[in-house]
């Protein structure tokens, strides 16, 4: 099995490539989750715990680990929608009041800066994802290189917010320079709903993380900030980059 390299990877390193082919979106995908593979694989005992995200390229990670011949004990998913992917593919999925913590996080990721700190939300599952990434003790993101953004932003911001403090967490939104609109007929796994922030580019992420969430309403912003990836593979044209912040 191919091999990144340890956790104490330096800053930057590039991985394989593919002559004058354009790669699809899917391909790309496909490519980091294979990255994150092979990353974690010579880590991994028989008794890790993996947390697993949401999202597309969660998806490919989820179907790379199912066709693996990983050993580890079982998962933690973000969403329910994770739950029964690995379900299908015969992985234990638990809950996260059953385990001590987490030995890896794998999830994608809507914009990343070069601190890795992120934007994460677009399948809904911000909240539950927070959490599981507070868990563990390492959070590798997967995303192709156009997520990575000098200043995060440009992606609309999600916030879960509880359905009768939606004027209220609207009002709060918009004094802060947004302009947040409700994301129609979505509900999310703990039944909030979603106001995605748009125009709102962040030039401090870990204030704004902090204001956000202390908005009465608001369950948890998309804004990873203060718990961020520490870990980033790139998917691109050359290969496959490896961030550390």
């Amino acid at each position: 099995m191919r091999t990144l390299g340890p956790l104490t990877v330096a800053a930057q390193s590039s991985h394989g490539k593919r002559g004058n082919m354009s790669k699809t979106q899917d391909e790309l995908k496909i490519e980091v989750a294979q990255a994150a593979l092979d990353y974690i694989a010579p880590h991994v005992r028989p008794n890790s715990i993996l947390g697993i995200g949401t999202g597309s390229t969660a998806n490919h990670f989820i179907n790379l680990l199912g066709e693996s011949k990983l050993a580890f004990s079982g998962t933690v998913a973000s969403s329910e929608a994770s739950a029964q992917r690995l379900r299908d593919w015969g992985i234990t999925v638990l809950e996260l009041s059953s385990v001590d913590s987490l030995q890896f996080y794998i999830d994608g990721a809507d914009e990343a800066n070069d601190a890795l700190e992120l934007i994460k939300g677009g399948g809904a599952a911000l909240t539950r994802e927070k959490i599981v990434a507070a868990a563990s003790e390492t959070f590798v993101c997967i995303a192709d290189e156009s997520k990575a953004v000098s200043t995060l932003g440009s992606f609309p911001l999600p916030v879960e917010v509880i359905p009768m403090a939606e004027r209220v967490v609207m009002k709060a939104l918009k004094a802060l320079g947004g302009r947040p609109q409700v994301r129609e007929g979505v509900m999310t796994d703990n039944r909030n709903i979603i106001i995605d922030v748009h125009d709102f580019m962040i030039s401090d992420p870990k204030a704004t993380e902090t204001a956000i969430n202390q908005i009465t309403g608001v369950v948890c912003n998309g804004l990873f900030a203060h718990r961020g990836a520490d870990i980033l593979l790139l998917s691109g044209q050359n290969g496959v980059v490896t961030k550390t912040a």
